[in-house]
């Protein structure tokens, strides 16, 4: 059996992160691409960053990283984080959109500024505003 990996990482982009048509079409192509190599996982983006959390096999995260490198879209990729995981916790989504609102957004902030901030609390508060993006929505 596959080993199953979580990878956390953060990245400046290049273009605007407030654009609808921008972070749909960063979502739909990363749907389309994830299922395809079965990868999950959510996409934040926020005051110029995406912050991205994506669970899969060892390879098909390798692979992924090899394609976001040069992907003109985003700049400075930084893994916040890699480590190996025993289930997935975005089994429900190829990729979501964790979008930030007044209750996670100055969180996010603050989790991102401090050096010491473990990946689980980010990844617990990415998961956090999906949950809450898909009750209001309801």
């Amino acid at each position: 059996m596959p080993h199953l990996e979580r990878l956390l990482y953060a990245s400046t982009a290049t273009g605007r992160t407030d654009s609808l048509l921008n972070m749909a079409t960063i979502l739909a192509e990363s749907q389309r691409n994830n299922a395809r190599d079965g990868l999950t996982g959510t996409l934040a983006a926020h005051d110029g960053r995406f912050i991205q959390v994506v669970e899969g096999t060892t390879s098909a995260l390798d692979a992924l990283l090899r394609r976001l490198a040069p992907d003109p879209r985003h700049r400075d990729i930084v893994v916040l984080d890699r480590r190996p995981i025993t289930e997935r916790r975005f089994t429900e989504w190829t990729m979501a959109s964790s979008r930030l609102g007044p209750e996670t957004a100055p969180v996010l902030e603050r989790l991102m500024a401090t050096p010491d901030t473990s990946a689980a609390e980010i990844v617990a508060l990415l998961h956090e505003a999906l949950e809450i993006g898909q009750s209001r929505a309801a």
